[in-house]
């Protein structure tokens, strides 16, 4: 039931700014049936390519939008990733195309952010209640106990509005207008190693490296990798002294690409160099105003996380917006920064310490971090932990929206990130679990139909859930044709982690964090937990 104050606004939610971050949120909102309003000052997409890689995570969350395969269709994936060392030679290598994290994808894509906006953009026409205002800028924003209005300019004509919404997402980049309207400051700093940024266009045999390659040469740091559409992408940090007008002359920049393609054949479309920083916004949330993406935290480039954690605040936040507002629950944007903040904190620390390893300066440093590696590749603990990217934080929630509010240990099912491996349907299809699950919370059972032993009817009353049944493999029992849904888990991974957490029952949230688990004798108590969690009378967190 709609809240009659929203009747006074002109949309549910307004979303400035319409990168991937705002775009992502803006499809998400628009799936869960919010009227949503996009105000973005440019009046076309991005035509620079400036990010340029994502992560198994990404996927997963465009596959919740429904854009997975449009968006996959633009990207390239590597098979391996080699780090090149002191005078150019390897001195370690990630067979990237191997990994399995659990998610469904493998851990690294690149893409051209022309076509990844231009997709998303374009997903937002499914939704009828989503509207968006290109070549507009917000100028003025106030709030008070029930909205948020904005001062709207159009650019090109200087007229005026003013609009309403009874939320506000700040998804406007690093130098976020809103988050400065706010008076919210960033805590951090800019980092003083500038670099330049190549991309162009170049065939395949003009290509001279066998790989994507993170280039730790103390003469000249750099990153070289092939990208979708032939585009090719370098980096390179620059030597004291060395200025960015020089640095962006069509002739330095023919030098510095030599070793890695042709530059006789590259077709450079973007040279710029810029500087990096690692901040992170006092507060996230000031009212019914909520920042995501770079206008809450910026970090390193060297783990390619930027663009991924707001992402990952686009999918943490808009299921709570549209149980608010769709069914009056509790404060859940309290949980928000709560359950965000410490990943990126966490992501932008190892981003740091792999900026060590990649910038040593000193060709003495450099050569022992080489020998180092070549040895550690002999160890086969530390080469697992090398090559399996074990260093790369997992998605974890450690306190908010989880059964306790508190996850009791690193091992523990609540809080952690829900597998996603490929099951078969009864009618004998395979697709990846979140096909099942839907955009809700999902209650999955193992071996069980989990609808009585949750008190469905109850749970309904809090929660619009899907009840889900997998079948182990080769348990020859019949799938009950009054589940909701089911499927069979035939690589045996969903089995062995209800099994491992000793559960036949898991609560899984909308973004596929586990809220939590239990036996068949504790599942009716976790799901009144649960209910009671979203209950407007409590504030989780």
């Amino acid at each position: 039931m709609r809240d009659p104050r929203s009747e006074q606004c002109d949309t549910d939610v307004i979303i400035v700014g319409c990168g991937p971050v705002g775009a992502v949120a803006a499809n998400f909102l628009g799936m869960h049936g919010l009227r949503c309003l996009v105000i973005e000052r440019e009046t076309a997409a991005h035509g620079q390519p400036r990010a340029f890689s994502c992560d198994d995570e990404a996927l997963r969350i465009y596959q919740q939008i429904g854009l997975v395969e449009p968006l996959r269709a633009d990207m390239v994936t590597p098979d391996r990733v080699d780090y090149l060392g002191a005078d150019s030679r390897k001195f370690a290598e990630i067979a990237v195309g191997e990994l399995d994290f659990g998610t469904g994808y493998t851990p690294l894509h690149f893409f051209y952010q022309p076509h990844l906006e231009r997709t998303l953009r374009q997903g937002l026409a499914r939704h009828a209640g989503t509207r968006v205002l290109l070549g507009h800028e917000v100028t003025g924003l106030r709030q008070d106990a029930a909205r948020v209005e904005v001062d709207v300019c159009e650019r090109a004509s200087g007229a005026t509005q003013t609009l309403r919404a009874r939320y506000l997402l700040g998804c406007d980049g690093a130098h976020s207008p809103v988050r400065q309207m706010l008076g919210v400051a960033l805590v951090g700093r800019r980092y003083d190693e500038p670099w330049l940024a190549v991309s162009g266009l170049a065939p395949e045999d003009a290509i001279r490296v066998p790989a994507t390659s993170f280039v730790c040469d103390p003469r000249r740091p750099g990153f070289v990798g092939k990208g979708p559409a032939g585009d090719f992408r370098m980096e390179f940090m620059l030597r004291p002294g060395e200025s960015a007008a020089a640095m962006e002359r069509p002739e330095t920049i023919a030098r510095l690409v030599a070793p890695y393609v042709d530059p006789e054949r590259l077709e450079v479309r973007r040279a710029v160099v810029y500087r990096f920083g690692n901040a992170v916004a006092e507060r996230w949330r000031v009212g019914r105003v909520l920042l995501l993406g770079d206008a809450a935290h910026q970090m390193p480039p060297f783990m390619g996380q930027g663009l991924v954690s707001g992402l990952r605040d686009a999918a943490n936040l808009c299921w709570k917006l549209a149980l608010m507002l769709r069914g009056g629950a509790a404060d859940l944007l309290s949980t928000y920064e709560t359950e965000r903040r410490p990943h990126v904190r966490a992501m932008a620390d190892i981003s740091v310490r792999m900026g060590h390893v990649f910038l040593a300066h000193s060709p003495t440093l450099a050569r022992l971090r080489d020998g180092l590696f070549r040895l550690f590749d002999r160890i086969p603990r530390v080469r697992r932990f090398i090559r399996g990217f074990e260093f790369k934080p997992g998605p974890a929630i450690a306190r908010g929206l989880i059964s306790g509010g508190r996850r009791r240990s690193g091992r523990a099912p609540e809080g952690s990130y829900f597998p996603q491996p490929r099951v078969r349907t009864p009618a004998g299809y395979r697709v990846l679990l979140d096909e099942l699950l839907g955009p809700g919370f999902a209650i999955v059972g193992l071996d069980c139909d989990p609808r009585p032993l949750v008190d469905a009817p109850a749970l309904a009353s809090a929660v619009d859930a899907r009840f889900v049944t997998i079948l182990s493999k080769g348990t020859g029992t019949a799938i009950n044709p009054e589940v909701t849904v089911a499927g069979e888990d035939e690589s045996g991974a969903l089995t062995a982690w209800f099994r491992r957490h000793r559960a036949q029952v898991a609560v899984v949230r909308p973004d596929r964090f586990v809220y939590g688990v239990a036996d068949a004798a504790g599942a009716a108590e976790l799901a009144r937990e649960l209910a009671a969690a979203l209950s407007p009378a409590c504030a989780p967190g």
